[in-house]
C-alpha cells in the first residue's frame, strides 16, 4: 500500500483510506458491529490503516466501535474524526473534541475535520480547535465540504491542514476551485464518495431499488433527469473494466488515487470482504490510456450532472 503524509502528522497513512460512516448504522439501512470491527482488523492487515469517521455518525455510535477497535493497535492508526458544532465558543469546541476523544478511548486526534459549513462565522470554531491542538488533543485540522470562501474565512483563526470533499469520475465540480485552491496553500486533499455512492462499483441496475433507512437515492446522481445518463456512463465504464479483467471498483478508486492533487481516497466498507476487494484495487498496473479513456467518459457524462453545491444538497 503507497503511503502519505498529512502535515503536520508524522505518522504515515495509506493512500487508500477507510470510510467508516457505514459504521453509525442509520444511513445505509443499518450495520452490524461485528461486521464493522472485522472491516477494520482487514483493513489493518491489508495496510489501509487511515480510518475516518465523525461525531454524526449514528451520533457518535460510529466514533465508539472505531475506539473499541484501537484498543492495543493505537499507535497502527492513523485516525480522523469531524466534528459537528453545536457551540461556537471556542471552550465549547475543546469540550466537544473532548467528547470525541471519550468515544475514540484516546488521547489525541490524527486529524480533525470541521463536518460542515454551518451559516453562522464558523471562525471562533477554527480557533477552539487551535487550542485543542494547543492542548495536544488533536495534530491536525482540516475542513469537510467548504467552499474557497469558507476556507478563507476560517483560515483568519487558524491553519488548515486537510480539505475532505467529494470527488469522483461522477463528481468532478471540485476540479474547478477546490482542489487548485488546495494545491495553492498547501492543504491535502482526502476524497470521499470516491464511488459515487456505490455507483462506480456497478452496484445499480437500469431501476434501481433501495432499503428501508438508504438514503443514498436521496443524491443528485439518482434525479429522474440525471439517472439515465450516468446509468449508461457506467455501463461503459463497465465495458472498459471487462476488457481489463479488473473490477470497475478498481478503476474508479484507482482514477481518484492517480490525481496529482489527491492526497488520501476514502472508500466505505460495510465488511472484511469489501475491505480486501478495495485493497486490491491498489495493487497492479492500469495503463495511462485506461485512464484517459475514464475521463473520456467522464467528460461525456458530467454536463448532465447539475451542480447543486453538494451530491446530498444539503446547506446546513
Amino acid at each position: 500500500m503507497l503511503t502519505v503524509r498529512i502535515p503536520p502528522v508524522e505518522k504515515k497513512s495509506g493512500v487508500l483510506a477507510l470510510g467508516c460512516w457505514e459504521f453509525g448504522g442509520d444511513w445505509w439501512g443499518g450495520q452490524d458491529d461485528t461486521e464493522s470491527l472485522a472491516a477494520m482488523d482487514a483493513a489493518l492487515k491489508h495496510g489501509v490503516n487511515h480510518f475516518d469517521t465523525a461525531a454524526g455518525y449514528g451520533d457518535g455510535h460510529s466514533e465508539r466501535i472505531v475506539g473499541q477497535f484501537l484498543q492495543g493497535k493505537r499507535d497502527q492508526v492513523f485516525v480522523a474524526s469531524k466534528l459537528w458544532p453545536t457551540k461556537f465558543d471556542p471552550d465549547d469546541v475543546v469540550e466537544q473534541v473532548n467528547d470525541s476523544l471519550r468515544n475514540l478511548r484516546a488521547e489525541v486526534i490524527d486529524l480533525y475535520y470541521i463536518h460542515w459549513p454551518l451559516k453562522d462565522d464558523m471562525r471562533p470554531v477554527m480557533e477552539g480547535l487551535e487550542k485543542a491542538r494547543r492542548l495536544g488533543k488533536v495534530q491536525a485540522i482540516g475542513v469537510s465540504n467548504f467552499s474557497v470562501e469558507h476556507m478563507e474565512l476560517v483560515s483568519e483563526a487558524g491553519t488548515i491542514n486537510a480539505h475532505q470533499l467529494c470527488y469522483n469520475l461522477l463528481w468532478r465540480y471540485p476540479e474547478r476551485d477546490l482542489i487548485p485552491y488546495c494545491r495553492e496553500h498547501d492543504i491535502a486533499v482526502v476524497t470521499y464518495s470516491s464511488l459515487a455512492q456505490g455507483i462506480l462499483a456497478g452496484a445499480f441496475s437500469r431501476h434501481p431499488r433501495f432499503k428501508d433507512g438508504d438514503q443514498r437515492n436521496t443524491t443528485v446522481f439518482f434525479d429522474p433527469d440525471v439517472w439515465p445518463y450516468v446509468y449508461e456512463a457506467v455501463e461503459q465504464l463497465k465495458t472498459l473494466a471487462q476488457e481489463l479483467e479488473r473490477p470497475l471498483a478498481h478503476l474508479a478508486i484507482r482514477w481518484v488515487a492517480q490525481q496529482p492533487d489527491v492526497t488520501s481516497v476514502l472508500v466505505g466498507a460495510r465488511n472484511a470482504a469489501e475491505v480486501k476487494e478495495n485493497a486490491a484495487a491498489m495493487s497492479g498496473d492500469i495503463p495511462h490510456e485506461v485512464f484517459d479513456r475514464m475521463t473520456e467518459i467522464s467528460d461525456q457524462v458530467t454536463p448532465f450532472i447539475p451542480d447543486v453545491g453538494n451530491i446530498f444538497r444539503y446547506y446546513p
